[in-house]
C-alpha cells in the first residue's frame, strides 16, 4: 500500500476519533450524575444548546480558521495543532462547574475541530489525480458514520465503567496518544515542490469564494449537515425516552443505523468514480428524496419491525450522498485553494446545521414528544432533493456548453 492510502487510512481513523469527541455529549445527556452535576435535568433547550455550541466554533473555525493553515502551514502541522487541544478540552472538562464553562468547552472543541474536513480534502485533492478522487473521499466519508457508530457504545461503556468524568479522561488519552500518533506516523507531509506554491492569505480566500456553483453546495451542505447532527444529537435520547431502552441498549441500537450507512457511503464513492462529474448531484436528488420519505415513516410508525426498518433505511439513504460534496468542490475549486473552498462549504454549513439540534429541542418541548422533532429532518432532505436537483441542471448545463 502507498503512502498516500497510509495517510488516507490514518485520517480515516483521525475522523472517527473525532466524531466520538463530537457525540460523547448525546450520550452524557443521559447520566443522571452528569445533567445534576450541570444543571441539565430534564431541559431539551439545554441539552440540544451543548451541541449547538460545538457546531458553531466549528462552523467559524473551519470558515475562516482554515485559510489561515492552509495558506501558513501544511495538513500535517495543522493537524497535530488541533489534535493536541482536543486532548486537552477533554481533559479540562470534568474540572468545569457550570454549564456556562461546559459550553466554552464545547465551543473551544467546535474550534479546534474545523480545520479537519478542509485538510484532509486538501490531503486527497493533493494525493490524488481527479479521476481517482470518489474512493479515498468515500472512504474517509465512512469516518463519520464509523465514529457515530463506535462512539454511542463506546461513550456508554465508558460511561458505565468510568463514570462520565472517567470518560473524558479516556477520551483525552485516544486523542492524544492515537489520534496524534496515526498522523505523525503515517500523514506524509507535502512535497516541497507542492509547499512552495502556495498563494497568501488573501489570494487563498479570494480563489475559495471564487469556487463555481458555491451557493447551492453550500446549500446541500447545510441541509446533509442537519440531518446528519439533528438525528445523531436526537436518537439516543428517542430510543431512551419513547421507546424506553436500556442505557446500555440504547448505545448498542443508535450504533446500527450509522453502521448500516457504510456501505451506502463507499457505494456512493464507486458510483462517483463512474460517473461523469457532472452527473454527481445524482446522488443528492436520490438520497434526498428516499432519505425524506424514511423519516417520515420513522414519525408516523409505532410497530417496532417498521421503527427499525424506517430508521436504518434512513440512515443507508443519507451516507450514499456522504462522498458526492467532496467530490464536486474538488472538480469545480481552484486546486490551491480546494481546502479553503471545502472550509467556506463545510464552516457555514456547520454555523446554519448548528441550530438544528436546539429547533428539535424547541419542536420537542413544544410537541410534547421526541419524535416530533424529527420533522425538522423531513424538511432538510427535502432541501436537499431541491438543491441538488438544480445542481444537478446547472452542472450538466455548464458541461454541455464546454463540450
Amino acid at each position: 500500500m502507498t503512502a498516500r492510502w497510509h495517510g488516507t487510512f490514518a485520517l480515516l481513523l483521525l475522523i472517527i476519533i473525532s466524531y466520538v469527541d463530537r457525540v460523547n455529549i448525546s450520550v452524557m445527556i443521559l447520566n443522571p450524575d452528569f445533567a445534576e452535576h450541570f444543571q441539565l435535568n430534564e431541559n431539551r433547550m439545554l441539552q440540544g444548546m451543548l451541541m449547538t455550541c460545538f457546531l458553531l466554533g466549528y462552523g467559524f473555525s473551519a470558515l475562516l480558521l482554515t485559510p489561515v493553515i492552509e495558506s501558513k502551514l501544511h495538513y500535517r502541522q495543522g493537524l497535530l495543532s488541533s489534535i493536541a487541544i482536543w486532548a486537552a478540552v477533554c481533559a479540562i472538562s470534568p474540572l468545569l462547574g457550570s454549564l456556562m464553562g461546559m459550553l466554552i468547552a464545547r465551543v473551544i472543541l467546535g474550534i479546534a475541530e474545523g480545520p479537519l474536513f478542509s485538510l484532509k480534502t486538501r490531503f486527497i485533492s493533493d494525493n490524488f489525480s481527479a479521476e481517482e478522487i470518489g474512493k479515498p473521499n468515500a472512504v474517509t466519508a465512512l469516518g463519520v458514520s464509523l465514529g457515530l457508530a463506535v462512539g454511542f457504545p463506546l461513550v456508554t461503556w465508558l460511561m458505565v465503567h468510568l463514570g462520565w468524568a472517567g470518560s473524558f479522561y479516556a477520551l483525552a488519552a485516544i486523542n492524544l496518544l492515537l489520534g496524534g500518533g496515526l498522523i505523525w506516523r503515517f500523514l506524509p507531509a507535502p512535497r516541497s515542490r507542492l509547499t512552495a506554491k502556495k498563494p497568501g492569505l488573501a489570494r487563498t480566500f479570494t480563489l475559495a469564494w471564487q469556487t463555481p456553483l458555491l451557493g447551492w453546495i453550500l446549500l446541500v451542505e447545510i441541509a446533509t449537515l442537519s440531518y446528519l447532527w439533528g438525528s445523531s444529537a436526537w436518537l439516543p435520547a428517542w430510543l431512551r425516552d419513547e421507546h424506553h431502552f436500556s442505557l446500555h441498549a440504547t448505545g448498542m441500537l443508535a450504533a446500527i443505523p450509522f453502521l448500516l450507512s457504510l456501505g451506502s457511503k463507499f457505494l456512493g464513492g464507486v458510483l462517483l468514480d463512474k460517473m461523469r462529474p457532472e452527473q454527481a448531484p445524482v446522488l443528492f436528488v436520490l438520497g434526498g428524496a428516499l432519505t425524506a420519505l424514511s423519516a417520515v415513516g420513522l414519525i408516523l410508525s409505532h410497530q417496532p419491525a417498521w421503527l427499525a426498518l424506517f430508521m436504518l433505511s434512513a440512515n443507508a439513504f443519507w451516507g450514499l450522498q456522504g462522498a458526492a460534496i467532496p467530490a464536486v468542490i474538488q472538480h469545480h475549486a481552484a486546486r490551491e485553494a480546494v481546502g479553503s473552498a471545502y472550509g467556506i462549504i463545510n464552516g457555514i454549513g456547520n454555523i446554519c446545521a448548528a441550530f438544528i439540534p436546539l429547533l428539535m429541542g424547541v419542536v420537542m418541548k413544544s410537541a410534547g414528544s421526541v419524535s416530533s422533532g424529527f420533522s425538522v429532518l423531513v424538511v432538510s432532505q427535502a432541501i436537499t432533493l431541491l438543491a441538488g436537483g438544480m445542481l444537478l441542471l446547472r452542472m450538466r448545463r455548464a458541461a454541455a456548453l464546454s463540450a
